[in-house]
């Protein structure tokens, strides 16, 4: 009983759907939180149906409880994100040789390819929609410190890197080698997923953490779609499938942003860090540490002298000193008038 029009109308509601959830896909593989599970960052969960033989006033409560919950999630889209930064130089220079490598087979995935700036760990993913949540961030970044040593117990994390894994052949990443310091990682991640979850911070699951290296991603280019370039052959990498890249010590902890430009040197726009331990580092390092500890520093500064400049109170004294100080000074002029006057 439905007409052409209607089944026109349908076939055409279904082909929308699926290229919204299409470039939706597409949007969240972009972002640097590509490890995170999509269903649990988008809030796309199996709600338990209610039970039927609850009352009709628990029904209406448990129904109003999903909804908030669901609402929530709809609206939670991941802008910062905790990062490990990986800085080893042979580590940096082990990937650089896969990507050239993969390039040479095929010249379009230089598109694809992740700068070498940005090369890092995601720990945690979170949504921070202003400027105060940003330093309710800061702050829980912060108390995390202390957890994280505590964990470690003065010693290194080391963290060694080892092979070449994908997410559905749309995400390549190095991965990282097995071992007790897995545990010690997954650890730390849901540390931090508590500690900002308790400031009131709306982050991603930490069931689904995934520790890895992004090299390449399909996502950072649309112009590889629409050149049939819609999987990553594990051809290119096959030499690289046990390769050793190389051990990075976690020594540094940054809060980034995902959205805001990235720095001179690539890597991402960096709120605030924690220091982990002491590493052995050379002048250079030194150096590089100091005036990055005097620019957190400095910022910090600024946050809190705007902070004070905007309360109303500070305003008003401002205004009030400015409207004593033209008096005074409208009041010297009349002086120096009357006195000059006098001496004529």
């Amino acid at each position: 009983g439905i007409n052409s029009n209607e089944c026109e109308n349908v076939s055409r509601k279904k082909k929308m759907s699926e290229e919204f959830e299409a470039n939706t896909m597409d949007s969240l593989i972009d972002m640097p939180f590509a490890t995170v599970d999509i269903q649990d960052d988008c809030g796309i969960t199996d709600e338990p149906q209610i039970n039927l033989k609850r009352s009709q006033e628990n029904e209406w409560v448990k129904s109003d409880q999903v909804k908030k919950r669901k609402k929530k999630r709809k609206d939670y889209q991941p802008n910062y994100f905790l990062s490990i930064p990986i800085t080893n130089k042979e580590i940096i220079k082990g990937i650089k040789i896969l990507q050239n490598a993969i390039i040479q087979q095929d010249e379009r995935l230089a598109k694809a390819m992740v700068s070498d700036g940005s090369f890092h760990i995601t720990l945690l993913v979170m949504q921070l929609l202003n400027e105060d949540e940003v330093n309710i961030g800061i702050d829980a970044l912060l108390e995390l410190k202390p957890f994280i040593e505590e964990l470690l117990q003065g010693k290194h994390l080391t963290l060694p890197f080892q092979g070449i894994g994908t997410f559905g052949n749309q995400v390549g990443f190095v991965k990282l080698a097995e071992g007790d310091h897995v545990n010690s990682l997954l650890e730390i991640a849901e540390t931090a997923n508590r500690t900002f979850q308790e400031k009131g911070i709306l982050v991603g699951e930490s069931r689904s953490f995934k520790p890895h290296l992004t090299f390449m991603k399909l996502s950072k280019s649309l112009w590889l779609r629409k050149n049939g370039v819609k999987k990553i052959d594990p051809d290119l990498y096959e030499k690289f499938i046990s390769h050793r890249f190389g051990e990075e010590i976690l020594y540094r902890i940054d809060l980034c942003s995902m959205l805001k430009k990235k720095q001179s040197n690539g890597y991402y726009h960096c709120e605030s860090s924690i220091v982990i331990g002491k590493k052995p580092i050379g002048i250079r390092d030194l150096i590089n540490e100091a005036l990055h500890r005097e620019t957190m520093g400095l910022k910090s500064k600024v946050k809190q002298i705007k902070e004070l400049l905007l309360k109303p109170e500070t305003q008003a004294k401002i205004r009030r000193e400015l409207f004593e100080g033209r008096l005074i000074n409208n009041s010297n002029s009349a002086n120096d008038v009357d006195f000059s006057t006098t001496l004529t």
